[in-house]
C-alpha cells in the first residue's frame, strides 16, 4: 500500500478550492430565522450559488443541515420553552419537509437536482448500515445529485439529547471518502482562548495536529455558541482528519460563506495527514477482524497486484461465516495471504457465484448485486 501524503500548511482557502469532495455542515442558527422559526432563505440562496459554483469547478457537495426541530416546532405551533421528547421528535418529522423544500427550491435555480438521506450515529457505525449508507450516498453523488443529509430525529433519541451534526458531518466525511469538511457555524474558528474574555487569546488559522493543548482551547461552550460549541467541533475534528479529511471550522452568517472563505475570510484548517482512501485502507488493514477467506487464481493475483477488483470469476474457493460489509482475506493459489478487504456479498451467496462471469451473477442469486466480490477501494494488499 503506497502512502500519498497531501500538501500541509495551506489556507482555508486554498483547501476550499482544491478539494473535489466536500461535505457542508449548516447550523440551525443559520439556516433559521430566530423570530419568525422560517428557513432565511436569502441566506440559503446565497450558500446554494457558492454549492453551484463549488460543482461548476468539478467539486461534488454533499450538505448536512441543522434546522428540522426549529422549523417544524414554528410549523406545528410549539412555542413553549421546553418541549417534549416525543414534541421534538414530531417538530423534526415536519421540518425536514419543510427544509427539504426550501432546499430544493434553491437549488432549482442551478438545474440541480436534490436528495434527501435522513441518517443518525448509528447508521454510520454499525457495519452493514454504513455500508449500505456509504453505496447510497456515493451513488447520488454519480448521478449528479447534492445529498442534503438530516439527522433523522423522527427515530434518534440519545441524538436529540445529546447529539450533534458536527459529529454526524464528520463521520459522513469519512463514510464517503471526502477530502474536506466545512462546519459553517457562528464562529470564525479556533482560538488559544474565549476572545469574549481574553484580550491576549490568539486566532489560529491552521491545526495540524491535535494535541491535548489544542483540546484544552476547546473548554466549555462559549456564551452565543450553538449546543456542544467549540468541544464537539473539536470531536468532529478527531473524527475527520482521522479519515484523512480536512476540515474548515468558519462563521457562516454573512451571505455567500464558502466564497468568503474562498476569499480569504479568517477560518481555523484541521489539516489531514493522509489521504482518504489511504486512511480507509489502513483502517480495513488493521482495525477490522476478518471472517473468512477466498482463495483466488493465478489470473486473479496478477489483476488484484494491477490494482483490479476482485472478480467472481477469478475466486476458486470460499471459506468462513460472514456477511457483506465483513472484512475477509484473500489467498493465492499456494495458500499466501496477499490482501484483505470488504466482502460484497455474504459467504452464502458468495458460494454461489464462485468462478462466474459478472453478466452470470443476477441468473444465480436471483437479484442484481455487485460485480465485484471485493471493490477495489476496499481492498489492501498484502
Amino acid at each position: 500500500m503506497n502512502d500519498k501524503t497531501p500538501v500541509t500548511g495551506l489556507s482555508a482557502a486554498e483547501h476550499l478550492r482544491s478539494a473535489k469532495r466536500i461535505i457542508i455542515k449548516i447550523g440551525s442558527a443559520l439556516l433559521v430565522d430566530d423570530e419568525t422559526g422560517k428557513p432565511r432563505i436569502t441566506w440559503l440562496n446565497a450558500l446554494t450559488d457558492d454549492v453551484a459554483n463549488l460543482r461548476d469547478r468539478g467539486a461534488e457537495v454533499i450538505l448536512v443541515s441543522s434546522g428540522a426541530i426549529a422549523v417544524g416546532r414554528n410549523h406545528l405551533g410549539l412555542t413553549k420553552q421546553n418541549l417534549r421528547l416525543e414534541e421534538k421528535q414530531a417538530s423534526a418529522a415536519t421540518g425536514q419537509i419543510v427544509l427539504a423544500h426550501a432546499y430544493q427550491e434553491a437549488l432549482a435555480r442551478h438545474d440541480t437536482t436534490v436528495s434527501q438521506v435522513l441518517l443518525t450515529l448509528g447508521d454510520t457505525e454499525e457495519r452493514r448500515r454504513h455500508l449500505n449508507a456509504r453505496n447510497t450516498l456515493t451513488t447520488l453523488l454519480r448521478l449528479n445529485t447534492v445529498p442534503i443529509i438530516n439527522e433523522n430525529d423522527t427515530v434518534a433519541t440519545s441524538e436529540i439529547r445529546f447529539g450533534d451534526n458536527d459529529r454526524l458531518a464528520a463521520r459522513v466525511g469519512a463514510m464517503v471518502d471526502a477530502d474536506l469538511l466545512v462546519l459553517l457555524s457562528d464562529i470564525d474558528g479556533l482560538y488559544t482562548a474565549d476572545p469574549k474574555k481574553d484580550p491576549d487569546a490568539k486566532f489560529l488559522p491552521v491545526v495540524s495536529e491535535i494535541t491535548s493543548e489544542i483540546d484544552a482551547m476547546a473548554g466549555e461552550a462559549l456564551p452565543g455558541y450553538s449546543s456542544g460549541g467549540m468541544i464537539t467541533k473539536i470531536s468532529a475534528a478527531k473524527i475527520s482528519v482521522g479519515a484523512g479529511c480536512s476540515m474548515i471550522i468558519a462563521n457562516g452568517h454573512q451571505l455567500n460563506p464558502l466564497q468568503s472563505i474562498i476569499e480569504g475570510s479568517r477560518a481555523t484548517v484541521f489539516e489531514a495527514s493522509v489521504e482518504p482512501k489511504t486512511a480507509r485502507k489502513r483502517y480495513i488493514a488493521g482495525s477490522l477482524k476478518p471472517l473468512g477467506t477466498v482463495t483466488v487464481d493465478a489470473g486473479a493475483v496478477k489483476a488484484l497486484q494491477n490494482g483490479k477488483s476482485l472478480l467472481p470469476a477469478g475466486v476458486t474457493a470460499v471459506e468462513g461465516n460472514f456477511q457483506r460489509g465483513d472484512a475477509i482475506l484473500v489467498k493465492a493459489p499456494d495458500g499466501r495471504e496477499i490482501a484483505r478487504g470488504l466482502a460484497a456479498y455474504s459467504n452464502g451467496d458468495a458460494r454461489k457465484i464462485v468462478g462466474l462471469k459478472s453478466s452470470e451473477i443476477e441468473n444465480r442469486l436471483g437479484y442484481l448485486g455487485r460485480e465485484e466480490l471485493i471493490h477495489r477501494d476496499d481492498l489492501v494488499l498484502h
